[in-house]
């Protein structure tokens, strides 16, 4: 069972990294998992959180980087060093399958902490401002999806990697956000 995952996942891996290539999602798919490219969207929540919402803003934002430091500790401290899978463009076995967009890294590949984090961001963000702003949850879950599709275009992560990444986010968010909800009145 766990090799025909295995094939599933290398098989969805190059149709997305192979047969989806063309020069716009060359050019674009790089730019989605660039945490340079959504700087001003992270400087835009804080400054949104501290203009509107004052102390509570402050108390948003210190959940949201817990929210970031769970999923990245649980992520790439835990997970991925007790599973230690490879990164399809550091394995020797496609190497030449493998299109190289951007610089590979050295570290292991499952689960994508890209998708953990984006998803417990906007999981997290979407139960916090969905009773007063309804598209969040549409716009939330697309620059999650946008961010952990990316991975995989870009060769750095298999689809499961970002599958798993994403459920382990959705479920960091959902803890966060509901912590977020007990605690408040307390602020």
């Amino acid at each position: 069972m766990i090799t025909n995952i295995q094939e599933f996942d290398l098989e969805l891996f190059l149709k997305i990294h192979r047969d989806m290539s063309n020069g716009f999602f060359d050019w674009l798919f790089p730019l989605m998992r660039n945490r340079f490219f959504w700087a001003p969207l992270y400087l835009f929540i804080i400054i949104f959180c501290i203009r509107e919402f004052k102390k509570r803003g402050l108390y948003i934002i210190g959940m949201l980087l817990l929210t970031f430091g769970m999923g990245d500790l649980i992520a790439s401290r835990l997970i991925k060093p007790f599973i230690g899978r490879i990164r399809p463009c550091n394995d020797f076995q496609i190497s030449n399958l493998i299109i190289h967009r951007v610089h590979c890294g050295t570290g292991y590949s499952f689960p994508s902490a890209h998708a953990t984090n984006h998803f417990a961001i906007a999981i997290f963000l979407i139960l916090v401002f969905y009773s007063r702003w309804k598209p969040i949850l549409p716009i939330g879950l697309a620059w999650a999806f946008i961010v952990s599709l990316s991975q995989v275009y870009v060769g750095v992560h298999y689809p499961i990697d970002t599958i798993v990444g994403a459920a382990l986010g959705t479920a960091i968010g959902m803890f966060t956000g509901t912590l977020y909800h007990k605690l408040q009145p307390y602020i």
